[in-house]
């Protein structure tokens, strides 16, 4: 057989193939006016439609099935992520099929690979709808994660300031975003497979938490109330006893001044927070009104031995007793005075009759 020869033939053999090839390849364009007569007529053409159509069917099934159950039954936001992945390839499976071929059921293919499906156009529209409200579920959960992951990040920060607040009015604006922050978590729709069910679970934990931090803030600031009260009370009964001497009826109320500061301290219970605070400047009080109390006893002790002391040398003056007896009467009044505390009213007065008492008794003993 001449070169010649061989050439035509593959070159024949060639050109009919292509042309079969062209033909299958036409007749398994999509469009109806082409297939449908085909279908009719010579089926087997439609091999390559009935095994693309296969093939979309079942990927179409099997990625919904897997997405289904990724996205209800999420355990993390991952399984979401994957979910949304499954939807979109089956709605390029679905895209796929040949809408215009729904109902048509390709039995001699079906006859040999066993097919265990019917193109209808229920069955179609059911998947399209189960695959559109999956899509949807996906950008529900997509949110409802974002919503759960600023809530929590707002909670922490919320902690964090709370932690680090160095006073009254810092630890309010920290509860105040913490509060915030459990407001968010509580938006988080409840139906949302992963999210949802998340931020239930945990909500229990952080109203708890919260609550807490709430009664222990309210205490705090009652107690600090109670102590900025005592304060002022403190303060002015330490400033009325700068500068003595003073009077009794002054010390009774720098006395007054110091129970009432006090008695706001003793309002702060065991169990709670500036227990140990109120108690050291409770103790600083005490203190405090024991010398006050002993400064006015002492006060009072001094004005009522001078007023002894000078009805003593009254008498003295109006009798005039003999020599002996004015030396003893001088002797006890000289002892009264010498009782006298330093840092009393009557004590300038006090050692001024001494002095003169002194003198009148060094007088009598020199006649």
């Amino acid at each position: 057989m001449s070169l010649l020869r061989i050439y035509n033939q593959v070159k024949w053999t060639a050109i009919v193939l292509g042309s079969a090839a062209g033909v299958v390849w036409v007749v398994n364009l999509p469009y109806p006016m082409i297939r449908l007569p085909v279908a009719k007529t010579v089926p087997i053409l439609l091999l390559p439609s009935f095994i693309s159509m296969d093939h979309h069917y079942r990927g179409a099934i099997a990625a919904v099935e897997q997405a289904d159950q990724l996205i209800n039954k999420a355990t993390a936001n991952t399984d979401i992520e994957r979910g949304g992945e499954k939807v979109a390839e089956a709605q390029q499976h679905l895209d796929s099929l040949p809408v215009w071929f729904l109902g048509y059921y390709p039995q001699i293919y079906c006859g040999f690979v066993g097919c265990g499906w019917r193109f209808t156009l229920d069955e179609f529209q059911t998947a399209r709808t189960q695959v559109a409200r999956m899509d949807a579920k996906v950008f529900q959960e997509k949110n409802a994660f974002k919503l759960l992951t600023q809530a929590e990040n707002a909670l922490n920060a919320a902690k964090l300031q709370y932690q680090q607040a160095k006073n009254a009015q810092e630890q309010q604006r920290a509860i105040a975003s913490w509060q915030s922050a459990i407001d968010q978590l509580e938006q988080i729709p409840r139906e949302t497979a992963y999210s949802g069910q998340n931020a239930q679970n945990k909500l229990k934990a952080y109203k708890r938490d919260f609550e807490q931090i709430v009664h222990h803030a309210t205490e705090t600031t009652r107690d600090n109330t109670l102590i900025e009260a005592a304060k002022p009370f403190a303060i002015a009964a330490a400033e009325s006893a700068q500068n003595p001497p003073h009077t009794a009826t002054q010390w009774e109320q720098i006395e007054n001044l110091w129970l009432k500061a006090i008695e706001q301290l003793q309002k702060i219970r065991t169990e709670e927070p500036s227990y140990v605070e109120a108690q050291k400047l409770l103790a600083q009080y005490q203190v405090n009104l024991g010398i006050v109390q002993t400064r006015m006893k002492a006060e009072t002790d001094a004005v009522n031995t001078l007023q002894q002391a000078n009805q003593s040398i009254q008498r003295l003056i109006t009798y005039q007793p003999a020599s002996n007896q004015l030396r003893g009467e001088l002797q006890g009044i000289m002892t009264q005075l010498r009782t006298v505390q330093s840092g009393t009213t009557a004590y300038l007065e006090a050692q001024t009759l001494l002095r003169l008492a002194e003198n009148k008794l060094s007088q009598t003993k020199s006649k």
